[in-house]
């Protein structure tokens, strides 16, 4: 019986301390000034979604609605300055996860899309491909595997 309680005790605590952490969002934002070739992408290629847009922000939303990524005009009036400057087009890449590798490589490939990385498997176990969206970001498409 003592054994029982402790445990119920615990399971409570534990569920106390959860309803206390705030539960935190996040979603990257990248300046661009190509809103609608992005837009199109993300739509056609990945399947995302639009949460919200005006014309000068972009929210998307994955097919599940477990992420999001923004997109911003450049030098916009309403931004603060550390909100102006356009992506460069490097060091950035997004991972997006599958349960088939193979597959999203083939649909990729038959939407026309330039595939910079075949698919492939690495040691760590990871199966995936890579290509570029609209604005040189990276898209890394994995299945993520056991290492063999």
């Amino acid at each position: 019986m003592k054994k029982m309680l402790m445990c119920t005790s615990l399971m409570l605590l534990n569920l106390c301390v959860k309803s206390q952490t705030p539960q935190v969002k996040m979603n990257a934002g990248i300046v661009t000034a190509k809103l609608a070739e992005t837009k199109k992408f993300y739509q056609s290629v990945l399947g995302f979604g639009v949460t919200f847009e005006n014309d000068f922000y972009l929210l998307m939303h994955t097919p599940g609605h477990t992420a999001e990524i923004s997109f911003l005009l450049p030098d916009h009036p309403s931004q603060q300055p550390i909100f102006k400057k356009p992506f460069d087009g490097k060091g950035l890449y997004l991972t997006i996860e599958t349960p088939d590798a193979d597959a999203e490589f083939e649909r990729i490939k038959k939407l026309g899309v330039k595939v910079e990385v075949p698919i492939r498997d690495e040691p760590w176990g990871d199966r995936h491909f890579a290509f570029y969206d609209p604005n040189g970001i990276g898209i890394d498409v994995v299945q993520y595997k056991r290492p063999q």
